[in-house]
């Protein structure tokens, strides 16, 4: 049993290093993405890497790149559709499609838009009007019942666009449904477009309002990998549940450039000059975290 234990301990000690990596690398390429492109959104991007390297990197979803719409897929939304271009790089990685695409993003007869859509290999839905992903993402959860198909629908939304009522009229109905494949992960940053949520319109106590719409809710460090794995452990075995699963978040918006971090002003912005050269820097000698 020891051995066994010390084995255990090992991959996972690997598989975190891999995280880690891997999350470096898509901060890096997003920086480069956006700064070619003159377009994108850097620090929405950042405050969500780790969730979507664990989704594709973790073993969490089951996708097959080779074959994006393999049947038993499962369905991944990113409803904050602004972080396209972190997606993009993952799916890159994943084989999606060539990585030298990356270079193309919003450029001239490029797939690749500032917000996702689903002409891409690997997107499952057009978002970044916020308020709609959970809304498919129920809709995709329901017919997996009625069709008694087993793959899961994960949900990416970030808090601000919690302020949207479809968002929780999605959340009613998923509930009112027992949709216990469905999960949704709340990217809980506490900024929006302009300003912190705080300063114009809290959402605070966020789990206790998911909980009241009839969801089981786990709150987690949004940034840890050993939490993300942790509370995404579960969902082979969502069927003993009755209730969709929110997780909750808690992330930096700008997570990895000192500059960017929970600054409302690099909502949009892309680094020239003195910053660029700062957020290359720390990027290129950001510490491997594997917590």
């Amino acid at each position: 049993m020891r051995k066994k234990s010390i084995k255990q301990t090992q991959t996972q000690k690997k598989l975190l290093i891999h995280l880690a990596k891997k999350a470096r690398w898509v901060r890096k390429k997003v920086l480069s993405m956006t700064v070619n492109a003159g377009a994108g959104h850097i620090a929405p991007s950042f405050s969500c890497i780790e969730i979507l390297v664990v989704l594709y990197q973790g073993r969490v979803l089951r996708v097959k790149p080779n074959k994006p719409k393999w049947g038993y897929r499962d369905r991944f939304i990113l409803s904050k559709g602004q972080a396209a271009v972190a997606l993009y790089a993952i799916l890159a990685d994943r084989g999606f499609f060539p990585v030298s695409e990356l270079k193309k993003f919003t450029r001239k007869g490029s797939y690749l838009g500032g917000h996702t859509e689903d002409t891409i290999p690997g997107v499952e839905a057009f978002t970044g009007s916020l308020g709609h992903g959970l809304s498919i993402g129920a809709g995709l959860a329901l017919a997996a019942k009625m069709d008694k198909k087993k793959y899961r629908t994960i949900v990416l939304l970030g808090d601000g666009e919690c302020h949207e009522g479809s968002v929780w009229e999605a959340a009613m109905f998923s509930a009112h449904h027992q949709l216990n494949n469905l999960i949704a992960i709340i990217d809980n940053n506490g900024l929006s477009a302009t300003d912190f949520l705080k300063n114009y319109l809290e959402i605070k106590p966020l789990q206790k309002k998911w909980e009241s719409f009839g969801w089981e809710v786990i709150v987690v460090d949004g940034h840890s990998y050993k939490a993300l794995l942790s509370s995404l452990s579960g969902i082979s075995s969502r069927h003993l549940s009755k209730r969709p699963l929110a997780i909750i978040a808690l992330t930096t918006k700008g997570k990895g450039v000192s500059f960017m971090q929970n600054n409302p002003i690099w909502h949009y912005r892309i680094p020239v000059g003195k910053e660029l050269k700062i957020a290359q820097k720390e990027l290129t000698y950001i510490r491997r975290e594997v917590r």
